[in-house]
């Protein structure tokens, strides 16, 4: 039989009488079993239809006449409903479409019929219930008037009209006949003018069934619908018939009708024959027995919806017409209310089957095809929405289409039906297994939309017609276009949330077809994650972007306000499931091996599979998506920032270089400057494009909220009692690290510093209202206990993360953490000890740039530090710091050498500055040098300016830092490993800035380089007074031979007092400390008037007598106790052999000591002169400073 049916449909001629009678057979064989099996299935509920006129037909027979006689009658009646009463009324025959004159009398005629039809109701009802009308009220008598309070009445219900009979075989007939349009009564064909097909054949057949003679009743039955309707679907208008009676039926066949069409249409008219018969007023049981038919009917109807659209060629087809599910795409498309054609022309199916109509067609497929082929009829149309053409146009979202939009609509109506959106995820397009990273977006099935987005390197047109001329625009502009865009990608974002949640809450099975779509998504693009990347390899930032906020929105009800939620967490996720290929991944604080141990141990101790919780899933998911998705797209922006930076002091370079102006090369350096210009528009463009997402209010709040969310989990993980924030956690944190911690990757604790980085840095108002509690609490945690990250550079980041926070924005002049670093317990508890560990820890990173980090992050510690130096809670807890004295003593050797060091550089800096600039001042001097030479000089003046702001700026925040510290307090300066050098330091920058030197120093516009020598001068005068009263301190001022010098002070007390750097009692005092210094130094001259010292009581360090020597262990060499100190300060080694050492394993040299003691008696012995100069002529402040200040004019 099938392989007949193949034939007749793929041949191009009408098939003979036997083969189209075996063809007729096989189809209704088709259908029965079709009905069979759908009538074993229960019963779908279906929803009201809303009826748009009153007025329905429900059959058309003759009162008490036979089919036979219709044919000459020439009216009839019908039973019609009016405002859901049943009555009898007449009509004309039916005829040929009329003008607006014959439907005015037609009306004429029916409201006619009416009253003729109320005015004998008694007669004509049908009913069991007696249908008079109740008797009139009698008029009541009027009674006395009383005086009495006015009362409202209540309201009287309207008595329920008596219900009316319903006659359900004769019912049957006629909603057959006005459903599917045919009749086995070609009388009754000929008054519709055949709007009514006459099935001559089934006629026919059912003819033979009956004996002969017999009366064959052509009344339509529901037990024959199927037949019925295959009949009807088996007409083909463009056949060719020698039977001259059907030829008029052909003929009458809709033109160009397709099954769907059709079949759509007897769909509709059968919800409203459902609806009609519900408000009809007819006894209830008469109804049930009604609708069980009618919903047969329902069934057969929507089986062969879905079979014609599972192969829209098993009937005949018109030709030329796109079939089956492409016939309901622009119905589809039009759902939304900005429908702008996609598919040309719309056909007669959106003229049948509205965009209303689709959700309960859909339904209807659904219960009808659930687990009988549902994929094979919705498949086709979700295709091709989610690959329509549109989809790839270079404008995307931007510009006036909005195809996206009428597709999203689309998927969204689709999805709403539940058994549609629990198929979708078992499309092979769904997730395919062997997409690359790059093309899974274009081949998956949600892929092409979740790539919309509006990021430069995908889509370029966005950026250049949003941003063009971004030099130009105004703050204003920007904003419009910014607001346009974060609309039109808030409404994206939200329909795909939408479209994704309603396939997980469809089924199980759904559900874990979307989580291994995110995880396949994830861990094709693990290469995101690295330093460099080649972004044709690897999916778009607005995919992963787009995903990301889908599953921000599926963890926002765990991230309650309280986290009550938070321990359904599994900690151990990723040793017990798969879902997320971490293998690669650095983590916290175990090598590789040790976490595939880790999960080795899992999978051996338990046999059972592990089923995580959604929650744990989403958790997961989202934090790796965080890192691959936003933070990776964060780095692109700020690395364009940097481009541009580094573009704009190229340029700046080209403009400063005038040699090039009217020389034949003028022509060439113009086009490269305008090249320059052109390339830093675009990078604006792309900076403007990469904002519109990043710093969209609404995604930093979701993405905020996340981000709070697992910081607090982290510490909670870690927090002994596992309940912080209530209460909160204590530190430090102890010394053993939970094991499950140590196994993350490291990319949770990053993830947290580098957004709020980028929050603190970029937008710093977004954390205003939420986050700045809990960034704290973050941040003071791990910089307490540091021995819980490995990563340096992390680390680094927690305190750039205050600094950041601490620097004036907007109307905050302390920044928007300095409030917060003021008030919260856990800051003024331990900020200060997390900042003086960190910046002596930072000293030895393990890096290869760790020398040139650590000022970076210790110029960031000295800008907190002042931002709260004015809190005398946070300056107490920095004297009780004092009382580690070996803590504190190595902290502020290492903020000597930063000084020594950086002040150092930079001087030496700016007098070669000075010097090229006064090179290049001399016209004809600088004209005779060679043009090549000449370069290499402007180069390395470029060089040098670069590397003298860095130190100056370095330099000024450390020497601030000593000035609030020897102010504070004092006794850990005068230690002996720290006092000397101290005073070195300063008597060295001291001679540097008032010495002979110092003309060298007269920079043009010193404020470029940030070098400001009067503010540098008062604060290193400001350290001197602060110490002034300590006599180590003077002793060590006095006893430094290599810069000081009495003239220093003078020249210094002169210009301060000039240039008003201090007041007349702080110059004073600089005086008598100076005065004392000379004192002193005699005193040393006297005592230490020795002669020729022996070698082997000399230190081979510093070359100075030692005073407490001591034996190295490993090395056997003997130093002074306090030079080995000063070393261990900042190497932990043996400075011969470079073997570890600690001070503890020094062993004091008693025997050496004794005798350089016997031979300072020995030498005290023959007594030493002292100098007789009277200590008043010692010191002169108001010397002649002239000469000696001229680069403080500058200032």
């Amino acid at each position: 039989m099938r392989q007949h049916q193949l034939e007749w449909k793929r041949g191009k001629r009408e098939p003979s009488s036997g083969c189209y009678l075996e063809h007729m057979a096989f189809r209704r064989i088709r259908a029965h079993e079709t009905a069979q099996k759908q009538s074993a299935r229960d019963t779908p509920l279906y929803s009201e239809r809303t009826i748009e006129s009153t007025l329905e037909y429900y059959f058309a027979i003759p009162r008490g006449g036979s089919l036979g006689g219709l044919a000459h009658t020439s009216l009839h009646y019908t039973r019609v409903t009016y405002n859901g009463h049943s009555q009898n009324t007449t009509m004309s025959e039916p005829q040929p479409p009329r003008g607006p004159a014959d439907d005015a009398e037609r009306i004429r005629l029916k409201r006619l019929a009416k009253h003729s039809q109320l005015a004998n109701a008694p007669q004509a009802s049908t009913s069991s219930t007696p249908s008079t009308p109740p008797p009139p009220k009698p008029i009541p008598k009027p009674s006395p008037r009383l005086h009495v309070e006015p009362t409202k009445s209540p309201l009287k219900r309207k008595a329920l009209p008596p219900h009316e009979h319903l006659d359900v075989d004769t019912w049957e007939d006629g909603m057959l006949t006005s459903v599917l349009k045919v009749t086995l009564d070609r009388s009754r064909a000929e008054q519709t003018a055949y709007d009514l097909v006459w099935l001559k054949e089934l006629q026919l057949e059912l003819e033979a069934e009956y004996p002969i003679g017999a009366h064959v009743p052509v009344r339509l039955r529901s037990d024959i619908s199927d037949r019925l309707l295959i009949a009807r679907l088996e007409l083909n208008p463009e056949a060719m018939s020698d039977d001259l009676d059907f030829l008029p039926v052909l003929a009458s066949l809709p033109q160009q009708q397709t099954v769907l069409e059709y079949l759509a249409g007897c769909w509709k008219r059968l919800n409203t024959s459902r609806s009609n018969l519900v408000k009809g007023g007819f006894l209830q049981s008469e109804v049930d027995t009604a609708l069980s038919r009618l919903d047969k009917v329902r069934e057969l109807i929507i089986s062969y919806i879905g079979l014609s659209l599972q192969d829209p060629e098993m009937f005949p087809q018109p030709s030329g017409k796109p079939l089956g599910a492409p016939e309901l795409l622009p119905t589809f498309l039009s759902l939304s209310s900005l429908f702008s054609p996609l598919s040309g022309p719309s056909s007669s199916a959106s003229q049948v089957l509205l965009p209303t109509d689709l959700p309960e067609l859909f339904t209807d497929l659904s219960s009808r095809f659930l687990d009988d082929g549902l994929e094979e009829i919705v498949g086709p149309i979700i295709r091709l929405l989610c690959f329509h053409p549109s989809l790839q146009r270079p404008e995307g979202l931007g510009g006036g289409d909005v195809a996206w939009r009428s597709i999203i609509s689309a998927l969204d109506c689709l999805v709403g039906v539940k058994g549609v959106a629990s198929v979708i995820t078992r499309f092979d397009e769904w997730c395919p297994q062997n997409a690359s990273p790059a093309q899974f977006e274009h081949v998956s099935l949600m892929g092409p939309l979740l790539r919309l987005g509006v990021f430069n390197r995908e889509w370029p047109q966005i950026a250049a017609t949003y941003f063009s001329d971004p030099l130009k625009r105004s703050r204003q502009d920007v904003d419009t276009s910014n607001a346009s865009l974060r609309g039109t990608l808030k409404s994206l974002q939200m329909s795909l949330f939408q479209i994704f949640n309603a396939i997980v809450r469809s089924s199980p099975a759904s559900r874990e077809g979307v989580l291994a779509y995110f995880a396949r998504a994830v861990n094709l693009n693990l290469k995101r994650g690295g330093m460099q990347v080649d972004f044709a390899t690897v999916a778009s930032d607005a995919f992963m972007i787009n995903l990301h906020t889908i599953l921000l929105r599926f963890a926002e009800p765990f991230m309650d306000a309280k986290y009550s939620k938070m321990d359904r967490v599994d900690p151990e996720f990723y040793r017990r499931s798969q879902r997320l290929d971490v293998s690669e991944e650095t983590r916290l604080k175990a090598t590789s091996d040790e976490a595939a141990q880790w999960v080795a141990s899992s999978q051996e101790a338990s046999s059972d599979a592990y089923i995580p919780n959604f929650i744990s899933e989403v958790f997961y998911l989202t934090a790796a998506f965080n890192h691959y998705g936003p933070i990776r797209t964060i780095q692109e922006h700020d690395g364009l920032g940097k481009e541009l930076d580094h573009m704009q002091r190229h340029l700046d370079a080209i403009n400063a270089d005038t040699t090039w102006q009217g020389t034949p090369a003028q022509a060439r350096v113009d086009a490269q400057v305008q090249a320059v210009k052109n390339e830093m528009a675009k990078i604006h463009q792309s900076i403007f494009a990469y904002q519109v997402q990043l710093t969209d209010p609404e995604y930093m709040d979701r993405n905020i909220g996340f981000t709070n969310f697992l910081s607090i989990w982290l510490i909670r993980l870690v927090d002994p009692l596992k309940r912080h924030p209530d209460p909160g956690i204590q530190l430090p944190l102890p010394q053993e690290i939970p094991t499950a911690f140590k196994m993350l990757p490291e990319y949770f604790v990053e993830d947290i510093v580098d957004y709020y980085l980028f929050l603190v840095m970029h937008q710093p108002q977004s954390l205003e209202l939420s986050g700045k509690t809990e960034l704290v609490d973050f941040v003071l945690t791990f910089l307490s206990s540091t021995w819980y990250i490995t990563n340096p550079y992390l680390k680094s980041k927690l305190v750039q993360i205050l600094f950041y926070g601490t620097i004036a924005y907007g109307r905050e002049s302390h920044g928007l953490l300095a409030g917060i670093l003021n008030s919260h317990p856990l800051a003024l508890k331990h900020l200060m000890s997390c900042l003086t560990s960190f910046y002596i820890e930072v000293e030895s990173t393990g890096t290869h740039t760790q020398f040139y980090d650590k000022f970076d992050t210790r110029r960031h510690i000295a800008h907190i530090w002042k931002t709260v130096w004015t809190n005398p809670v946070h300056r107490e807890a920095l004297s009780s710091q004092a009382n580690d004295l070996d803590k504190f003593v190595r902290f502020v050797n290492l903020m000597m050498n930063d000084v020594t060091y950086l002040l150092d550089e930079s001087l030496s800096k700016l007098t070669e500055i000075y010097g090229i600039q006064t090179e290049m001042e001399d016209q004809e001097t600088w004209a005779a040098i060679p043009q090549v030479q000449r370069r290499e000089r402007e180069r390395l003046l470029h060089q040098l300016e670069g590397s003298a702001t860095t130190y100056t700026a370095l330099g000024k925040s450390t020497v601030e830092l000593l000035k609030e510290f020897t102010a504070e307090t004092k006794q850990p300066f005068m230690t002996p490993e720290i006092v000397d050098r101290l005073a070195a330091m300063l008597n060295y920058n001291l001679d540097a800035l008032v010495g002979p030197k110092c003309q060298d120093l007269k920079v043009k516009n010193p404020e470029k380089y940030r070098f400001n020598p009067r503010q540098l001068l008062s604060d290193i005068l400001q350290v001197f007074l602060n110490l002034s009263d300590q006599g180590e301190f003077v002793r060590a001022v006095a006893g430094e031979g290599r810069s000081y010098k009495k003239e220093l002070f003078e020249r210094a007390a002169g210009i301060a007092k000039r240039r008003f750097l201090k007041t007349d009692e702080e110059i004073e005092q600089l005086r008598l400390f100076a005065l004392k210094v000379e004192e002193m130094k005699v005193a040393i001259e006297a005592e230490d008037d020795l002669g020729e010292i022996p070698d082997e009581f000399l230190d081979p360090l510093m070359y100075t007598l030692m005073r407490d020597p001591v034996t190295l262990p490993s090395s056997k060499a003997v130093v002074d106790r306090s030079t080995i100190k000063a070393h261990l300060l900042s190497d932990a080694s043996d400075p011969f052999n470079r073997m570890p050492l600690k001070l503890e394993d020094v062993v004091s040299n008693v025997e050496v000591k004794a005798k350089i003691e016997a031979f300072l008696a020995e030498r005290r012995s023959t007594g030493a002169v002292a100098s007789g100069t009277p200590a008043e002529d010692m010191i002169q402040v108001d010397k002649d400073v002239q000469g000696y200040d001229i680069h403080f004019d500058s200032v």
